[in-house]
């Protein structure tokens, strides 16, 4: 895991991969419950019957939003952002989902820095992110996630 103090040595970073998290399975509880914290309980995430006969993925597939929302929780697992005020996740850029995720899936983000500046003692990061799926050549997602950092002094 890479360790981050502050704006400089967040800067030594551009331009290069910093690293992969572990993969996560996808599990139909997850996605059920997800479903119901949503209100969104389309069947192709939650009829394990009706996928099998009327999905071309012959399974449930997590919702998309639910792969962006593991993002913060596997970007923890390749970052360690220490000495903060406040962190704020600022927004998502050139997002293309390129794959379901079908049930029992296994994902991990993989992340480059690919911008960041100080502005006026907030760092703004730019992280080049990949949901890859395991065993599968095409991500679940690409993409460009913006965090804000407010260091200590």
């Amino acid at each position: 895991m890479l360790t981050i103090n502050n704006y400089e040595e967040f800067a030594q970073h551009l331009g290069q991969e910093l690293g992969c998290s572990d993969y996560h399975k996808i599990t139909q509880e997850q996605i059920n419950l997800f479903a119901d914290a949503t209100l969104d309980h389309q069947w192709i995430h939650t009829d394990e019957e009706k996928v099998k006969t009327e999905s071309p993925f012959k399974a449930t597939i997590a919702h998309g939003y639910l792969t962006l929302s593991l993002i913060p929780y596997l970007w923890k697992q390749i970052v360690e952002v220490r000495n903060l005020k406040m962190e704020i996740n600022y927004g998502i850029e050139s997002l293309r989902f390129a794959q379901a995720v079908t049930v029992n899936s296994e994902v991990r983000l993989k992340t480059k820095l690919v911008g960041i500046a100080n502005l006026r003692g907030v760092t703004k990061a730019n992280i080049g992110i990949e949901l890859e799926i395991k065993d599968q050549k095409k991500p679940a997602f690409t993409g460009e996630v913006v965090f804000l950092y407010h260091f200590e002094s």
